[in-house]
């Protein structure tokens, strides 16, 4: 492909909304992709890696990898039902209606334990275990997002 074709090609994906191109011919094949001019907003997360030092086995570590480890949150116990999907978390079927569960309510599995409006859709998110509600992770009429914390069940 000669570079006047080349140029060409670059002009019109660079002007045009599509993002890529690719293209095969008898000389070999192209593919332009055009950078995202507008990065991702919101908070990022960097990682950044330090280097990595020879110790002496009678050494202590360095306080830089020690510091993450006492960070650590404990587990609690009990098992924690997640958000499947996106949308706003509701703790009752209607506005102004009685909460399915509060804290203290026994649960079976399958049970209904909240609404997610997903979409303008009402889903309907069960228990995934049977047992006793300890901690209730969510407000009512807050966002979630996928996996997020809902409850917590002994």
């Amino acid at each position: 492909m000669d570079l006047r074709k080349l140029k060409t090609l670059i002009d019109l994906v660079s002007e045009s909304n599509i993002s890529e191109l690719e293209i095969t011919e008898a000389e070999g094949k192209v593919r332009i992709v055009k950078a995202d001019p507008h990065p991702p907003v919101g908070p990022q997360t960097v990682f950044m890696h330090a280097p990595v030092q020879a110790q002496a086995a009678d050494t202590a570590p360095a306080p830089l990898l020690a510091a993450p480890v006492a960070a650590a949150p404990a587990e609690e116990p009990g098992h924690v039902v997640k958000s499947p999907m996106v949308g706003t978390f509701y703790r009752s079927a209607s506005p102004g209606g009685k909460a399915l569960v509060e804290v203290g309510s026994a649960v079976n599995e399958g049970e209904p334990i909240c609404i997610i409006e997903a979409m303008k859709i009402m889903n309907e998110i069960e228990a995934d275990r049977s047992g006793t509600v300890i901690r209730m992770l969510c407000e009512n009429g807050q966002a979630v997002e996928f996996g997020q914390p809902l409850f917590m069940i002994e």
